[in-house]
């Protein structure tokens, strides 16, 4: 099997095709989390839940770029990802405390685009210090 990761393009297809199904897989794991189905939402036009889809969708990839730039191997990398993935769902847990005021959820649901858009920037924003932290070889 390693013989075949000496070719970049084996290596390349390997990686990306193991971060696409972890992406999926992570936004059912954060469709399960929330109150409301995003591809609903979506679907029925709400900007905020498609900026806090959006959000989570490059924060972990974005973590996995950082993963396969510094994993010697196709399982390091998914172990970095999936580490990071949990911090980034630790920190949408943190935003949901950290709001006592209101819920996010329900004002995401509700298209309010302001608490959408907080919701995307920490997706993003925690996405580079997670990436930043992972060890290199």
């Amino acid at each position: 099997m390693e013989a075949f990761f000496e070719y970049e393009w084996v290596r390349t297809a390997a990686y990306y095709s193991v971060s696409l199904l972890a992406i999926i897989l992570f936004l059912a794991i954060f469709e399960l989390v929330t109150s409301y189905k995003n591809w609903q939402e979506i679907k029925k036009g709400n900007i905020a839940v498609a900026l806090a889809t959006g959000g989570k969708i490059f924060g972990v990839a974005n973590i996995f770029r950082h993963s396969i730039e510094y994993s010697d191997s196709l399982l390091m990398m998914l172990g970095w990802g999936v580490l990071g993935f949990f911090l980034l769902l630790f920190s949408y847990f943190m935003f949901e405390f950290l709001t006592p005021t209101f819920k996010v959820d329900e004002e995401i649901e509700r298209d309010n685009r302001a608490v959408g858009f907080i919701a995307m920037i920490i997706s993003i924003g925690l996405s580079y210090v997670i990436g930043a932290s992972i060890i290199a070889r």
